[in-house]
């Protein structure tokens, strides 16, 4: 964490980060929550404030919905119990709606408080790309984003933190299934977007490595608009298994496609997930298999799940994937301010994430040193069975 190197990590990153640093100006956005007066990072009185942007606004804000919820449950929980110290922690979040320079204009805006201690929970792969350098030039760390690009992950970035496992741990654990269940001959359907666009040639080179042979590439629009080209261009290539690199909207129309022209399993990665579209698509949801970068979080048979529970019982809820992964993503981050102490500071804080070494969260392991940020590569994957539940 010295000075040269987040130097050396800012120049290898300026390519990345050209696009969607030349926003300028502020976003005025909206607070989802308000903090006490501001105070000075580091002081050891007022709210202990966390800093996110994240796209509240937009197409793809409904899958976001629950996953928030769930990290505003974690810190509801963290701060009855006494928060840190005594200090409560305080979650500013700010709208992007998904847009990479509204990332970076509310990057800045949150860099510029002197009472943030810390950044989290950014959603946006290519924002987050962007705001690396910003974050290691300011030396206020970045926690717990919703993008496991492996893109993000290297070079090793001085201030920035994962909490779970990368779209390439999720890769490797489907196409490494389907290899076993002699279903190799793979299609590929990727969002065309960053995101979509940075992970084809992941699956490509997993398929190389794993002895699975890749039949088709399909790009899918955002709004799915264009999904039954896609499977047409898909089914022509007799795929015997589908993997789903995508999210949001296009999901629901992508898959009744699928339905009825290839008779295929879908694998889908995590942040392909949400409730709300499984609900949607209703029967066709049937046999997804989806990769879960959380355990399963249905049966409280650890301590962390069992205080989701709690949480969710509390709402009139009952427990998914959704909640959970906003509850376990923010659960790492305040296991991080608690044991950076009452006067946490940025620098504080990523010592004690550091310190953080094959630690169990009530039934999460997650594994951090000086040399390692990425905390965890557990990947389950699991089956959409009738009625929307799912199957291990």
């Amino acid at each position: 964490m010295t000075d040269a190197s987040a130097h050396s990590f800012n120049r290898r990153r300026a390519a990345l980060a050209l696009a969607a640093a030349a926003a300028a100006g502020v976003a005025a956005w909206p607070a989802r929550a308000a903090p006490a007066p501001a105070k000075d990072a580091g002081k050891d009185s007022g709210d202990i404030v966390i800093g996110q942007s994240a796209h509240l606004s937009g197409p793809l804000a409904p899958t976001l919905k629950a996953v928030l919820r769930g990290q505003d449950m974690a810190l509801a929980e963290f701060n009855r119990k006494g928060g840190v110290g005594g200090r409560q922690v305080s979650l500013v979040t700010l709208d992007d709606a998904y847009d990479a320079q509204k990332t970076v204009s509310n990057v800045k805006e949150l860099l510029a408080r002197p009472d943030v201690v810390a950044l989290f929970g950014l959603t946006n792969t290519a924002g987050i790309a962007a705001a690396l350098p910003l974050v290691a030039e300011r030396k206020v760390p970045l926690i717990g984003v919703y993008s496991g690009s492996p893109v993000l992950r290297a070079p090793h970035n001085p201030y920035f933190f994962t909490t779970m496992a990368s779209y390439r741990d999720e890769v490797v654990q489907m196409v490494r299934n389907l290899v076993t269940l002699h279903q190799s001959e793979i299609g590929l359907v990727y969002q065309n977007s960053p995101f979509g666009q940075l992970m084809a040639p992941v699956v490509e080179e997993s398929c190389r490595e794993l002895g699975a042979t890749l039949v088709a590439k399909v790009p899918l629009e955002v709004s799915g608009s264009d999904s039954v080209a896609a499977v047409t261009a898909l089914a022509a290539a007799k795929p015997r298994a589908l993997i789903f690199m995508s999210f949001g909207p296009s999901m629901v129309p992508f898959v009744k496609a699928a339905r009825q022209r290839i008779a295929a399993p879908i694998y889908c990665v995590s942040i392909a997930n949400s409730r709300t579209l499984i609900e949607a698509l209703g029967d066709d949801a049937r046999g997804l298999a989806i990769a879960q970068i959380v355990p399963y979080p249905f049966r409280a048979t650890s301590a962390l799940v069992r205080s989701y529970h709690a949480a969710m019982a509390s709402a009139d809820l009952p427990p998914d994937y959704d909640h959970f992964f906003g509850y376990l993503n923010f659960t790492v981050l305040l296991e991080g301010l608690k044991r950076a102490g009452k006067g946490v500071t940025p620098q504080k804080l990523v010592a004690a994430m550091e310190g953080m070494h094959m630690l169990d969260i009530g039934g999460y392991t997650v594994d951090y040193s000086p040399g390692n940020h990425h905390g965890s590569k557990f990947v389950e994957l699991v089956m959409v069975a009738p009625g929307g539940k799912y199957l291990r």
